[in-house]
């Protein structure tokens, strides 16, 4: 298979995110993981735009042993020179001009004639090559430049002796077929176009970023150019992990490969992340956190029997552990039985069954189930003790301008139900003061203490009573995502052991899972 050169610009375009500025030792840090990732080229920067771009660029050339470097400049003498300056100490420098040459451009921008940027990029590219054994040629905003005029700027850029040429689709402006048509049509028309290597830089205004690079690949490309996740001006470049896990995942089609390990793409996605502050989404491909995690209950159930059933790309190929069976709301018997065997929790089939239960009333008051709520819930042993009385409901109604009140609903074991509503110096007396009418106990509260389980604004939150008649004490606990329901549970978790203490004055707690 031919091999498809990664031509890394997170430091360059990706850096032109808005709100990103690395600094050098954030560049070199970054630099030295793109080369453990395994890239081919990687451009650290654009020296001329300011002396810290070119120290930035400097330190990355002095850092990097095992890839190309390349500094980014107009052409321009001035802007050459301080790449020359930036890329002394480079083992393998390389040199990015650049000159605009669609119609927009060289009317409202460069205010040229075809003639004149013909003859301006020519002249960049000769004084360069007095310095430099690689130039690549960029004409910025290919994809909106005439076909016939793009096919003359590439002859001159490969005449003058650029080593590579770029077509960028610099406003991400083309669709697949007709950006895929540009390199078949330089491939054929192009004198000597087999003397350098064509690359593709993307751009993803409209989405199409990423297919617009495979177009490019499927019509005779190079190299590929992009970013670490994506990032870069307006809405990015070409992701490169995605250009790159589709060839080794779709080779056969393709018939291209790159040399990237495979197993540093997680690794240096995050470090991308975390140095630039740009958060990657959930759902981005390769690399989000969704990316190898399943809720859905039937592809839970088909990656649990099969792994291909769901998942082309396993998660080691990227250097992650494992997928991810996110049980939520729409997780099924199955997934979930996993996750308890995975836990240390061998259940039997009516545990699990009522363990299921409990968790699918979770999950409806809960965005994401945690391994601590689900440990909190198993753990949370309840004495066998007959339910005297069931909490049914309770609303509470509260203000700091009036006295707070609350109303529950109580199921006894004869299946008699009644509300009773009552007031409270506040909203969990109010609850308690109610349970006492609705049951007529009259009992003492003699504890009562609350914690957070999980963390989060949904946290699980667990209550603890004891209650006291006379010289019977119990204790009971209640655990909700609302700590108003987990007090009422706890108080009548509590007064149903009471009640069982004072009928069998010898008896003593049997403690059960679930």
């Amino acid at each position: 298979m031919r091999k498809i050169y990664i031509f890394d610009t997170t430091l360059r375009d990706g850096e032109q995110s808005p709100g990103v500025n690395l600094n050098t030792q954030e560049k070199v840090e970054i630099a030295l993981q793109l080369e453990k990732l395994g890239v081919d080229r990687i451009e650290a920067g654009f020296p001329a735009a300011s002396p810290g771009d070119l120290a930035g660029v400097a330190a990355v050339a002095k850092a990097v042993k095992n890839a190309s470097i390349i500094g980014l400049a107009r052409s321009r003498e001035q802007d050459i020179d301080a790449v020359r300056e930036a890329l002394k100490d480079a083992q393998d420098p390389c040199l990015h001009l650049f000159l605009a040459t669609s119609p927009i451009h060289r009317k409202h921008k460069l205010r040229m004639e075809k003639q004149q940027v013909l003859e301006t990029a020519e002249r960049a590219i000769r004084y360069a090559k007095q310095y430099f054994n690689k130039i690549e040629f960029s004409p910025e905003d290919a994809g909106r430049t005439e076909l016939d005029f793009l096919c003359e700027v590439t002859e001159m850029a490969i005449r003058a002796g650029a080593t590579v040429v770029n077509i960028p689709d610099t406003v991400g402006y083309m669709t697949p077929s007709e950006f895929g048509n540009i390199f078949k049509t330089l491939k054929e028309q192009v004198p000597n176009i087999e003397s350098i290597q064509l690359s593709a830089h993307c751009h993803d205004d409209l989405g199409m970023a990423t297919a617009n690079a495979l177009a490019a690949i499927k019509n005779g490309a190079d190299q590929i150019e992009g970013t670490i996740n994506g990032i870069g001006e307006r809405a990015g470049n070409t992701a490169l992990e995605e250009v790159i896990l589709t060839l080794a995942t779709r080779s056969e089609y393709y018939q291209a490969e790159t040399t990237i390990q495979l197993t540093e793409i997680a690794k240096t996605s995050r470090l991308v992340s975390k140095l630039t502050g740009m958060v990657v989404p959930g759902n981005k491909a390769i690399v989000g956190a969704n990316a190898f995690a399943h809720e859905s209950g039937i592809h839970q159930d088909g990656m649990l029997k099969e792994k291909t059933t769901y998942e082309i790309i396993s998660p080691d190929t990227i250097g992650l552990k494992e997928s991810k069976l996110v049980l939520g709301k729409h997780s099924g018997r199955h997934a979930f039985r996993e996750k308890l065997l995975d836990m240390g929790y061998d259940l039997s089939d009516e545990a699990v069954n009522t363990a299921f239960a409990k968790f699918k009333d979770l999950a409806d008051k809960k965005k994401n189930v945690s391994d601590e709520d689900i440990r909190a819930m198993l753990e949370e042993k309840l004495i066998d003790t007959p339910e005297v009385f069931v909490l049914e409901a309770v609303e509470v109604s509260y203000s700091n301008q009036a006295t707070p009140s609350a109303t529950v609903r109580i199921r006894s074991a004869a299946g008699e139900e009644q509300s009773v509503t009552a007031e409270g110096n506040g909203s969990v007396d109010a609850i308690y003061n109610a349970i006492d009418k609705a049951t007529s106990e009259v009992v003492e509260l003699e504890d009562y203490s609350i914690k957070s389980v999980t963390q989060g604004k949904d946290a699980l939150g667990e209550v603890h009573v004891v209650l006291k008649q006379e010289e019977v004490s119990a204790q009971g606990r209640g655990l909700s995502t609302d700590i108003l329901e987990a007090s009422a549970r706890a108080y009548v978790d509590a007064l149903n052991r009471l009640i069982d203490k004072r009928k069998s004055p010898g008896r003593r707690d049997k403690m059960s899972l679930i």
